[in-house]
Protein backbone atom coordinates (compact mmCIF):
# COMPACT_ATOMS: atom_id res chain seq x y z
CA UNK A 1 0.00 0.00 0.00
CA UNK A 2 1.16 3.68 -0.84
CA UNK A 3 1.34 6.07 1.91
CA UNK A 4 0.97 9.24 0.74
CA UNK A 5 -1.66 11.02 2.49
CA UNK A 6 -0.47 11.63 5.69
CA UNK A 7 2.16 14.55 4.95
CA UNK A 8 -0.29 15.96 2.26
CA UNK A 9 -3.51 15.87 4.93
CA UNK A 10 -0.49 18.11 7.12
CA UNK A 11 -0.30 20.66 4.69
CA UNK A 12 -4.18 20.67 3.61
CA UNK A 13 -5.20 21.12 7.15
CA UNK A 14 -3.36 23.85 7.59
CA UNK A 15 -4.35 25.77 4.27
CA UNK A 16 -7.92 24.87 5.09
CA UNK A 17 -7.72 26.45 8.60
CA UNK A 18 -6.14 29.67 6.96
CA UNK A 19 -8.15 33.12 5.85
CA UNK A 20 -6.96 31.91 1.88
CA UNK A 21 -9.03 28.46 2.82
CA UNK A 22 -11.19 29.27 -0.30
CA UNK A 23 -9.20 30.05 -2.83
CA UNK A 24 -8.33 27.60 -5.29
CA UNK A 25 -6.50 25.87 -6.69
CA UNK A 26 -4.78 24.92 -3.91
CA UNK A 27 -0.79 23.92 -4.55
CA UNK A 28 0.81 21.18 -2.93
CA UNK A 29 4.09 21.60 -4.01
CA UNK A 30 6.46 18.01 -4.66
CA UNK A 31 8.55 18.44 -0.76
CA UNK A 32 4.80 18.34 1.15
CA UNK A 33 3.49 15.52 -0.75
CA UNK A 34 4.75 11.66 -1.88
CA UNK A 35 3.60 11.43 -4.76
CA UNK A 36 6.76 10.64 -7.46
CA UNK A 37 7.52 9.67 -10.71
CA UNK A 38 8.54 6.15 -9.31
CA UNK A 39 4.48 5.96 -8.46
CA UNK A 40 3.47 6.51 -12.10
CA UNK A 41 3.19 4.91 -15.06
CA UNK A 42 6.36 5.21 -17.41
CA UNK A 43 4.35 5.28 -20.42
CA UNK A 44 1.74 8.12 -18.41
CA UNK A 45 5.00 10.10 -17.83
CA UNK A 46 6.34 9.73 -21.59
CA UNK A 47 3.05 10.81 -22.67
CA UNK A 48 3.05 14.46 -19.86
CA UNK A 49 6.64 15.04 -21.55
CA UNK A 50 6.01 14.46 -24.91
CA UNK A 51 2.89 17.15 -24.77
CA UNK A 52 4.84 19.48 -22.76
CA UNK A 53 7.79 18.99 -25.47
CA UNK A 54 4.83 19.90 -28.35
CA UNK A 55 4.27 23.15 -26.65
CA UNK A 56 0.95 21.98 -23.97
CA UNK A 57 -0.38 21.50 -21.08
CA UNK A 58 -0.87 17.87 -19.62
CA UNK A 59 -1.64 16.92 -16.58
CA UNK A 60 -2.36 13.51 -14.35
CA UNK A 61 -5.66 13.70 -13.27
CA UNK A 62 -8.94 11.94 -11.08
CA UNK A 63 -8.26 8.19 -9.85
CA UNK A 64 -4.56 7.66 -9.97
CA UNK A 65 -3.75 10.71 -7.72
CA UNK A 66 -6.65 10.10 -5.42
CA UNK A 67 -6.17 6.76 -5.18
CA UNK A 68 -2.46 7.22 -4.29
CA UNK A 69 -3.12 9.82 -1.53
CA UNK A 70 -6.00 7.52 -0.26
CA UNK A 71 -2.90 4.62 0.04
CA UNK A 72 -4.51 2.53 -2.93
CA UNK A 73 -1.86 1.95 -5.58
CA UNK A 74 -3.08 3.34 -9.16
CA UNK A 75 -3.82 1.42 -11.85
CA UNK A 76 -5.15 3.44 -14.59
CA UNK A 77 -3.53 6.91 -15.50
CA UNK A 78 -5.21 9.30 -17.11
CA UNK A 79 -4.03 12.66 -18.62
CA UNK A 80 -5.68 15.51 -19.16
CA UNK A 81 -4.52 18.18 -21.94
CA UNK A 82 -5.47 21.72 -23.78
CA UNK A 83 -4.41 19.90 -27.09
CA UNK A 84 -7.31 19.07 -29.44
CA UNK A 85 -8.06 14.83 -29.85
CA UNK A 86 -6.57 15.78 -33.14
CA UNK A 87 -3.75 17.29 -31.91
CA UNK A 88 -2.76 14.63 -29.22
CA UNK A 89 -3.44 12.07 -32.54
CA UNK A 90 -0.79 13.92 -34.80
CA UNK A 91 1.81 13.77 -32.26
CA UNK A 92 1.36 9.68 -31.05
CA UNK A 93 1.97 7.39 -33.73
CA UNK A 94 0.30 4.62 -31.55
CA UNK A 95 -2.93 6.33 -31.09
CA UNK A 96 -6.45 5.90 -32.41
CA UNK A 97 -9.54 8.57 -31.79
CA UNK A 98 -12.09 7.13 -30.11
CA UNK A 99 -16.13 8.35 -28.58
CA UNK A 100 -18.70 10.53 -30.09
CA UNK A 101 -20.45 11.23 -26.75
CA UNK A 102 -16.75 12.56 -25.49
CA UNK A 103 -14.34 12.77 -27.76
CA UNK A 104 -10.94 11.22 -26.76
CA UNK A 105 -7.66 9.38 -27.62
CA UNK A 106 -5.94 6.43 -26.56
CA UNK A 107 -2.33 5.80 -26.50
CA UNK A 108 -1.18 2.38 -26.99
CA UNK A 109 1.56 0.94 -25.17
CA UNK A 110 1.53 -2.68 -25.68
CA UNK A 111 -0.89 -3.77 -23.58
CA UNK A 112 -1.15 -0.60 -21.60
CA UNK A 113 -3.47 2.21 -23.12
CA UNK A 114 -2.93 6.10 -21.57
CA UNK A 115 -6.32 7.89 -21.90
CA UNK A 116 -5.80 11.77 -22.99
CA UNK A 117 -8.76 13.74 -23.22
CA UNK A 118 -8.91 17.85 -23.51
CA UNK A 119 -9.99 20.29 -21.05
CA UNK A 120 -13.73 20.45 -20.92
CA UNK A 121 -16.58 23.31 -20.02
CA UNK A 122 -20.16 22.95 -18.96
CA UNK A 123 -21.97 23.33 -22.16
CA UNK A 124 -24.42 25.88 -22.10
CA UNK A 125 -27.91 24.52 -22.76
CA UNK A 126 -30.31 25.91 -25.59
CA UNK A 127 -33.53 26.83 -24.99
CA UNK A 128 -34.63 25.74 -28.61
CA UNK A 129 -35.92 21.91 -27.78
CA UNK A 130 -35.65 19.70 -30.85
CA UNK A 131 -37.88 16.24 -30.79
CA UNK A 132 -35.14 14.34 -28.90
CA UNK A 133 -32.08 16.98 -28.43
CA UNK A 134 -30.45 20.21 -28.06
CA UNK A 135 -27.62 20.89 -28.97
CA UNK A 136 -25.09 24.31 -28.46
CA UNK A 137 -21.57 25.06 -29.56
CA UNK A 138 -18.81 26.69 -28.10
CA UNK A 139 -15.20 27.21 -29.62
CA UNK A 140 -16.43 25.46 -32.86
CA UNK A 141 -16.93 21.98 -30.77
CA UNK A 142 -20.02 20.15 -30.18
CA UNK A 143 -22.72 19.19 -27.39
CA UNK A 144 -26.22 17.76 -27.16
CA UNK A 145 -28.50 16.84 -24.38
CA UNK A 146 -31.33 14.60 -24.38
CA UNK A 147 -35.12 15.46 -23.63
CA UNK A 148 -34.66 14.58 -20.24
CA UNK A 149 -32.01 16.98 -20.24
CA UNK A 150 -29.25 14.19 -20.34
CA UNK A 151 -26.06 14.84 -21.30
CA UNK A 152 -25.61 12.70 -24.93
CA UNK A 153 -21.91 14.69 -26.40
CA UNK A 154 -19.77 16.94 -24.72
CA UNK A 155 -16.98 18.41 -26.67
CA UNK A 156 -16.99 21.67 -25.42
CA UNK A 157 -13.61 22.82 -24.67
CA UNK A 158 -12.11 24.62 -22.16
CA UNK A 159 -9.36 25.88 -19.70
CA UNK A 160 -8.33 23.93 -16.70
CA UNK A 161 -10.34 25.99 -14.16
CA UNK A 162 -13.82 24.91 -16.41
CA UNK A 163 -12.17 21.21 -16.69
CA UNK A 164 -12.14 20.46 -12.55
CA UNK A 165 -15.57 22.32 -12.50
CA UNK A 166 -17.29 19.81 -14.80
CA UNK A 167 -15.56 16.84 -13.09
CA UNK A 168 -18.18 14.61 -10.74
CA UNK A 169 -16.64 14.52 -7.49
CA UNK A 170 -14.24 16.76 -5.58
CA UNK A 171 -11.27 14.22 -5.31
CA UNK A 172 -11.40 13.20 -8.70
CA UNK A 173 -10.55 17.17 -9.72
CA UNK A 174 -6.85 16.55 -8.22
CA UNK A 175 -4.50 17.27 -10.76
CA UNK A 176 -0.51 16.53 -11.12
CA UNK A 177 1.55 18.88 -12.94
CA UNK A 178 4.60 16.91 -14.07
CA UNK A 179 7.00 20.30 -15.03
CA UNK A 180 7.00 20.83 -11.28
CA UNK A 181 5.73 17.66 -9.60
CA UNK A 182 2.57 19.40 -7.70
CA UNK A 183 -0.91 18.71 -7.01
CA UNK A 184 -3.69 20.99 -7.69
CA UNK A 185 -6.93 20.70 -5.77
CA UNK A 186 -9.62 22.77 -7.89
CA UNK A 187 -12.61 21.83 -5.41
CA UNK A 188 -11.84 20.63 -2.04
CA UNK A 189 -10.93 17.62 -3.05
CA UNK A 190 -8.32 17.07 -0.53
CA UNK A 191 -10.25 17.82 2.38
CA UNK A 192 -12.97 15.38 1.37
CA UNK A 193 -10.22 12.71 1.44
CA UNK A 194 -9.54 13.64 4.82
CA UNK A 195 -12.83 13.35 6.13
CA UNK A 196 -13.66 10.24 4.02
CA UNK A 197 -16.53 11.66 1.96
CA UNK A 198 -18.25 11.36 -1.09
CA UNK A 199 -19.00 15.32 -2.34
CA UNK A 200 -20.38 15.65 -5.99
CA UNK A 201 -19.24 19.05 -7.36
CA UNK A 202 -21.82 21.78 -7.71
CA UNK A 203 -25.70 21.07 -7.95
CA UNK A 204 -26.54 17.36 -7.34
CA UNK A 205 -29.64 17.40 -8.84
CA UNK A 206 -28.29 18.89 -11.75
CA UNK A 207 -25.22 16.95 -12.49
CA UNK A 208 -27.30 13.60 -11.99
CA UNK A 209 -29.84 15.34 -14.64
CA UNK A 210 -26.75 15.56 -17.13
CA UNK A 211 -25.43 11.78 -16.27
CA UNK A 212 -27.27 9.65 -13.91
CA UNK A 213 -24.28 7.16 -14.01
CA UNK A 214 -23.00 9.45 -11.69
CA UNK A 215 -25.18 8.27 -9.14
CA UNK A 216 -23.59 5.09 -10.08
CA UNK A 217 -20.29 6.21 -9.66
CA UNK A 218 -20.98 7.74 -5.99
CA UNK A 219 -22.20 4.23 -4.86
CA UNK A 220 -19.05 2.15 -6.32
CA UNK A 221 -17.00 4.53 -4.75
CA UNK A 222 -18.48 4.36 -1.98
CA UNK A 223 -17.85 0.86 -1.88
CA UNK A 224 -14.47 0.64 -3.21
CA UNK A 225 -13.09 3.18 -0.57
CA UNK A 226 -15.11 2.87 2.79
CA UNK A 227 -16.51 6.65 2.13
CA UNK A 228 -19.68 7.74 3.22
CA UNK A 229 -22.01 9.86 0.76
CA UNK A 230 -22.03 13.50 1.90
CA UNK A 231 -25.71 14.37 2.56
CA UNK A 232 -26.61 16.86 -0.41
CA UNK A 233 -24.85 14.04 -2.55
CA UNK A 234 -26.78 11.23 -1.48
CA UNK A 235 -30.31 13.43 -0.87
CA UNK A 236 -31.53 13.30 -4.18
CA UNK A 237 -30.56 9.48 -5.39
CA UNK A 238 -33.40 7.48 -4.81
CA UNK A 239 -35.83 10.34 -6.14
CA UNK A 240 -33.79 10.28 -9.32
CA UNK A 241 -33.07 6.92 -9.92
CA UNK A 242 -35.65 6.93 -12.55
CA UNK A 243 -33.11 8.43 -15.13
CA UNK A 244 -30.68 5.34 -15.30
CA UNK A 245 -33.49 3.56 -17.69
CA UNK A 246 -32.79 6.76 -20.51
CA UNK A 247 -29.05 5.23 -20.37
CA UNK A 248 -28.61 3.12 -23.38
CA UNK A 249 -27.94 -0.53 -21.61
CA UNK A 250 -24.80 -0.90 -22.95
CA UNK A 251 -23.41 1.60 -21.02
CA UNK A 252 -24.86 -0.02 -17.78
CA UNK A 253 -23.55 -3.27 -18.77
CA UNK A 254 -20.31 -1.99 -18.43
CA UNK A 255 -21.17 0.18 -15.11
CA UNK A 256 -22.43 -3.24 -13.60
CA UNK A 257 -18.99 -4.52 -14.41
CA UNK A 258 -17.09 -1.75 -12.25
CA UNK A 259 -19.92 -1.84 -9.94
CA UNK A 260 -20.06 -5.91 -8.89
CA UNK A 261 -17.09 -6.88 -10.37
CA UNK A 262 -13.71 -5.44 -9.03
CA UNK A 263 -13.79 -6.67 -5.47
CA UNK A 264 -16.23 -4.79 -3.28
CA UNK A 265 -19.20 -6.26 -4.69
CA UNK A 266 -21.18 -7.27 -1.17
CA UNK A 267 -20.92 -3.59 0.38
CA UNK A 268 -21.63 -2.40 -3.22
CA UNK A 269 -24.72 -4.59 -3.79
CA UNK A 270 -25.54 -3.64 -0.53
CA UNK A 271 -25.29 0.08 -0.88
CA UNK A 272 -27.13 -0.11 -4.58
CA UNK A 273 -30.49 -2.16 -2.75
CA UNK A 274 -30.32 0.94 -0.21
CA UNK A 275 -30.61 3.81 -2.59
CA UNK A 276 -33.17 1.81 -4.68
CA UNK A 277 -31.00 1.97 -8.00
CA UNK A 278 -30.52 -2.00 -8.23
CA UNK A 279 -33.89 -2.33 -9.54
CA UNK A 280 -33.08 -0.61 -12.80
CA UNK A 281 -30.00 -2.82 -13.27
CA UNK A 282 -31.67 -5.95 -12.22
CA UNK A 283 -35.34 -5.42 -12.54
CA UNK A 284 -36.65 -9.17 -12.35
CA UNK A 285 -33.80 -9.94 -9.48
CA UNK A 286 -34.59 -7.29 -7.48
CA UNK A 287 -38.47 -7.91 -8.08
CA UNK A 288 -37.87 -11.82 -6.85
CA UNK A 289 -35.96 -10.26 -3.98
CA UNK A 290 -38.57 -8.14 -3.10
CA UNK A 291 -40.74 -10.69 -3.07
CA UNK A 292 -39.34 -13.33 -0.66
CA UNK A 293 -39.61 -15.93 -3.05
CA UNK A 294 -37.34 -19.09 -1.91
CA UNK A 295 -37.12 -23.13 -2.04
CA UNK A 296 -35.20 -25.56 -0.59
CA UNK A 297 -32.24 -25.82 -3.29
CA UNK A 298 -31.98 -21.80 -3.46
CA UNK A 299 -32.35 -18.65 -1.39
CA UNK A 300 -32.04 -16.11 -3.75
CA UNK A 301 -30.19 -13.34 -1.46
CA UNK A 302 -28.11 -16.03 0.16
CA UNK A 303 -26.94 -17.57 -3.23
CA UNK A 304 -26.27 -14.05 -4.53
CA UNK A 305 -24.27 -12.58 -1.79
CA UNK A 306 -22.38 -15.78 -2.19
CA UNK A 307 -21.62 -15.39 -5.46
CA UNK A 308 -20.17 -11.68 -4.67
CA UNK A 309 -18.23 -13.15 -2.12
CA UNK A 310 -16.90 -15.73 -4.03
CA UNK A 311 -16.17 -13.11 -6.74
CA UNK A 312 -14.86 -10.65 -3.85
CA UNK A 313 -12.30 -13.46 -2.61
CA UNK A 314 -10.98 -13.78 -6.45
CA UNK A 315 -10.30 -10.21 -6.97
CA UNK A 316 -8.34 -9.34 -4.03
CA UNK A 317 -6.19 -12.35 -4.06
CA UNK A 318 -5.09 -11.03 -7.51
CA UNK A 319 -7.56 -13.60 -9.16
CA UNK A 320 -9.22 -12.88 -12.39
CA UNK A 321 -13.22 -13.46 -12.83
CA UNK A 322 -15.46 -13.98 -16.02
CA UNK A 323 -17.98 -10.88 -16.65
CA UNK A 324 -20.59 -14.21 -18.05
CA UNK A 325 -20.03 -15.48 -14.38
CA UNK A 326 -21.17 -12.88 -12.48
CA UNK A 327 -24.05 -12.20 -14.36
CA UNK A 328 -25.36 -15.47 -14.24
CA UNK A 329 -24.89 -16.02 -10.63
CA UNK A 330 -27.36 -12.37 -10.49
CA UNK A 331 -29.42 -13.93 -12.93
CA UNK A 332 -30.00 -17.93 -11.61
CA UNK A 333 -32.69 -17.21 -9.17
CA UNK A 334 -34.57 -15.60 -11.86
CA UNK A 335 -33.99 -18.67 -14.13
CA UNK A 336 -35.02 -21.00 -11.31
CA UNK A 337 -38.22 -19.47 -10.31
CA UNK A 338 -39.27 -18.96 -13.99
CA UNK A 339 -38.10 -22.92 -14.43
CA UNK A 340 -40.21 -24.50 -11.80
CA UNK A 341 -43.28 -22.25 -13.40
CA UNK A 342 -42.76 -23.70 -16.31
CA UNK A 343 -42.51 -27.24 -15.23
CA UNK A 344 -45.41 -26.86 -13.48
CA UNK A 345 -47.45 -26.07 -16.92
CA UNK A 346 -45.78 -29.42 -17.77
CA UNK A 347 -42.68 -28.49 -19.57
CA UNK A 348 -40.36 -31.07 -19.41
CA UNK A 349 -37.29 -29.90 -17.27
CA UNK A 350 -34.57 -29.24 -19.91
CA UNK A 351 -37.15 -27.58 -22.37
CA UNK A 352 -38.13 -25.27 -19.45
CA UNK A 353 -34.62 -24.59 -18.27
CA UNK A 354 -33.88 -23.28 -21.90
CA UNK A 355 -37.22 -21.38 -21.72
CA UNK A 356 -36.58 -19.90 -18.61
CA UNK A 357 -33.01 -18.86 -20.16
CA UNK A 358 -34.33 -17.03 -22.56
CA UNK A 359 -37.21 -15.32 -20.80
CA UNK A 360 -35.03 -14.06 -18.01
CA UNK A 361 -32.21 -12.49 -20.78
CA UNK A 362 -34.92 -11.05 -23.24
CA UNK A 363 -36.02 -9.12 -19.85
CA UNK A 364 -32.74 -8.25 -18.59
CA UNK A 365 -31.23 -6.92 -22.34
CA UNK A 366 -33.51 -3.95 -21.91
CA UNK A 367 -31.58 -2.95 -19.04
CA UNK A 368 -28.28 -3.93 -19.52
CA UNK A 369 -27.02 -5.34 -23.02
CA UNK A 370 -25.15 -8.97 -22.60
CA UNK A 371 -22.94 -9.32 -25.66
CA UNK A 372 -23.26 -12.81 -26.81
CA UNK A 373 -20.44 -14.08 -26.12
CA UNK A 374 -21.31 -13.85 -22.33
CA UNK A 375 -24.91 -15.41 -22.69
CA UNK A 376 -23.56 -18.48 -24.45
CA UNK A 377 -21.49 -19.36 -21.73
CA UNK A 378 -24.18 -18.32 -18.98
CA UNK A 379 -26.43 -20.48 -20.30
CA UNK A 380 -23.88 -23.39 -20.29
CA UNK A 381 -23.20 -22.75 -16.97
CA UNK A 382 -26.90 -22.49 -16.30
CA UNK A 383 -27.34 -25.80 -18.10
CA UNK A 384 -24.61 -27.90 -16.34
CA UNK A 385 -26.50 -27.62 -12.88
CA UNK A 386 -28.68 -30.19 -13.95
CA UNK A 387 -26.43 -31.97 -15.81
CA UNK A 388 -23.77 -32.44 -12.94
CA UNK A 389 -26.14 -34.99 -11.18
CA UNK A 390 -26.33 -37.42 -13.93
CA UNK A 391 -23.00 -38.77 -13.14
CA UNK A 392 -24.10 -42.58 -13.85
CA UNK A 393 -21.98 -44.81 -16.50
CA UNK A 394 -19.64 -42.39 -18.71
CA UNK A 395 -21.42 -39.23 -18.21
CA UNK A 396 -18.67 -38.17 -15.50
CA UNK A 397 -15.76 -38.49 -17.94
CA UNK A 398 -17.82 -36.67 -20.87
CA UNK A 399 -18.76 -33.64 -18.13
CA UNK A 400 -15.40 -33.04 -16.66
CA UNK A 401 -13.93 -32.83 -20.33
CA UNK A 402 -17.02 -30.12 -21.01
CA UNK A 403 -15.55 -26.92 -21.37
CA UNK A 404 -17.63 -25.29 -18.99
CA UNK A 405 -17.12 -27.68 -16.63
CA UNK A 406 -14.68 -25.66 -13.95
CA UNK A 407 -17.50 -22.58 -14.21
CA UNK A 408 -20.17 -24.82 -13.77
CA UNK A 409 -18.64 -26.80 -10.86
CA UNK A 410 -17.99 -23.30 -9.01
CA UNK A 411 -21.03 -22.23 -9.99
CA UNK A 412 -22.03 -25.64 -8.10
CA UNK A 413 -20.32 -24.65 -5.17
CA UNK A 414 -21.44 -21.46 -4.79
CA UNK A 415 -25.51 -23.38 -4.18
CA UNK A 416 -24.18 -25.26 -1.56
CA UNK A 417 -22.56 -22.61 0.44
CA UNK A 418 -25.42 -20.83 0.19
CA UNK A 419 -27.42 -23.60 1.77
CA UNK A 420 -28.61 -25.50 -0.96
CA UNK A 421 -28.90 -29.00 -0.16
CA UNK A 422 -28.03 -30.86 -2.96
CA UNK A 423 -26.85 -34.72 -1.20
CA UNK A 424 -23.03 -33.47 -1.04
CA UNK A 425 -22.86 -33.32 -5.00
CA UNK A 426 -20.22 -30.74 -4.71
CA UNK A 427 -17.94 -33.55 -2.58
CA UNK A 428 -18.65 -36.23 -4.82
CA UNK A 429 -17.53 -33.89 -8.18
CA UNK A 430 -14.46 -32.87 -5.73
CA UNK A 431 -13.35 -36.57 -5.03
CA UNK A 432 -14.07 -37.43 -8.76
CA UNK A 433 -11.31 -34.47 -10.46
CA UNK A 434 -8.53 -35.49 -7.96
CA UNK A 435 -9.16 -39.14 -7.83
CA UNK A 436 -7.02 -41.84 -10.17
CA UNK A 437 -9.14 -43.88 -12.66
CA UNK A 438 -10.15 -46.60 -10.15
CA UNK A 439 -11.13 -44.40 -7.50
CA UNK A 440 -13.32 -42.64 -10.89
CA UNK A 441 -14.84 -45.79 -11.33
CA UNK A 442 -15.79 -46.59 -7.52
CA UNK A 443 -17.40 -43.45 -7.52
CA UNK A 444 -19.21 -43.78 -10.43
CA UNK A 445 -20.45 -47.90 -9.01
CA UNK A 446 -21.66 -45.81 -6.16
CA UNK A 447 -23.78 -43.77 -7.94
CA UNK A 448 -24.76 -46.80 -10.36
CA UNK A 449 -26.02 -49.09 -7.58
CA UNK A 450 -28.00 -46.25 -6.13
CA UNK A 451 -29.23 -44.96 -9.43
CA UNK A 452 -30.48 -48.73 -9.56
CA UNK A 453 -31.78 -49.22 -6.23
CA UNK A 454 -33.94 -45.99 -6.50
CA UNK A 455 -35.24 -46.62 -9.81
CA UNK A 456 -35.61 -50.44 -9.56
CA UNK A 457 -35.65 -52.78 -12.79
CA UNK A 458 -35.76 -51.41 -15.73
CA UNK A 459 -38.23 -51.88 -18.09
CA UNK A 460 -37.85 -53.68 -21.42
CA UNK A 461 -38.51 -52.30 -24.42
CA UNK A 462 -40.68 -54.00 -26.96
CA UNK A 463 -38.75 -55.29 -29.53
CA UNK A 464 -39.75 -54.35 -33.26
CA UNK A 465 -40.83 -57.67 -34.95
CA UNK A 466 -38.74 -58.60 -38.12
CA UNK A 467 -40.65 -58.59 -41.07
CA UNK A 468 -40.59 -62.28 -42.59
CA UNK A 469 -39.03 -63.11 -46.13
CA UNK A 470 -41.42 -63.70 -48.99
CA UNK A 471 -44.97 -63.46 -48.83
CA UNK A 472 -45.32 -63.80 -45.22
CA UNK A 473 -46.93 -60.74 -43.26
CA UNK A 474 -46.78 -59.32 -40.02
CA UNK A 475 -49.35 -60.50 -37.54
CA UNK A 476 -49.13 -56.08 -35.58
CA UNK A 477 -51.20 -53.99 -36.66
CA UNK A 478 -49.63 -51.24 -39.15
CA UNK A 479 -50.35 -48.71 -37.20
CA UNK A 480 -48.78 -49.66 -33.90
CA UNK A 481 -45.24 -47.73 -33.38
CA UNK A 482 -42.55 -48.76 -31.12
CA UNK A 483 -40.01 -47.23 -28.72
CA UNK A 484 -36.69 -47.16 -30.50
Amino acid sequence: MLTGLKSLVRKATSLFASPKAQTYPIIIPRSDHSLSRQNLSPNAVKVLYRLNKAGFDAFLVGGCVRDHLIGIEPKDFDVVTNATPEEVHTIFSNSRLIGRRFKLVHVTFGREIIEVSTFRANSAQDDNDDDDTQNTSLKGKDSARSAHGIVLRDNVYGNIEEDAERRDFTFNALYYNVKDFSIHDYCGGLKDIEHKQIRIIGDARQRYQEDPVRMLRAIRFAGKLGFELEAETAAPIKEMAHLLDHIPPARLFEEVLKLLGSGNGIETFRLLRQYGLFRYLFPDTDALLQSGWKRNDIDPEAFILQGLKNTDDRIQSGKTTAPYFLYAVLLWPSVALRHEEFQAQGMPATPALHQAANMVLDNQVASTAIPRRFSTPMREIWDMQYRLPKRYGKRAFLLLEHPRFRAGFDFLLIRELSGANLDGLGDWWEKFQHGTESQQRELIKSIDLFTKDNEGPKKRRPRRRRKSNGNATSTAPQSETFDE
